[in-house]
C-alpha cells in the first residue's frame, strides 16, 4: 500500500493503517505549522520591543518626554 496513493485496502485493518497513516501526517504538519507561527509571532514581539527601546532612545536625546501612563 502507497502511503500516499489512493488506498486499495485489502481489509479493514489496512484501511485503518492507512487512515492512522494519514491523521498522523495531517497532525505532524499542522504542528509544524504551528510551531513556525508562534515563532513568528514571538520575534515580531521582540521586533516590537526593540523598535519601543530605539524610539525611546531617540526621544531621550531629543529631549521629547515620554508622556505614556
Amino acid at each position: 500500500m502507497d502511503s500516499y496513493g489512493p488506498p486499495d485496502p485489502k481489509n479493514v485493518q489496512e484501511l485503518t493503517n492507512f487512515v492512522n497513516s494519514m491523521l498522523s501526517s495531517v497532525q505532524d504538519k499542522f504542528s509544524n505549522t504551528s510551531d513556525q507561527i508562534v515563532k513568528r509571532i514571538d520575534d515580531m514581539g521582540k521586533n516590537i520591543d526593540d523598535l519601543e527601546r530605539q524610539i525611546a532612545d531617540l526621544m531621550t536625546h531629543a529631549g521629547v518626554e515620554d508622556k505614556t501612563v
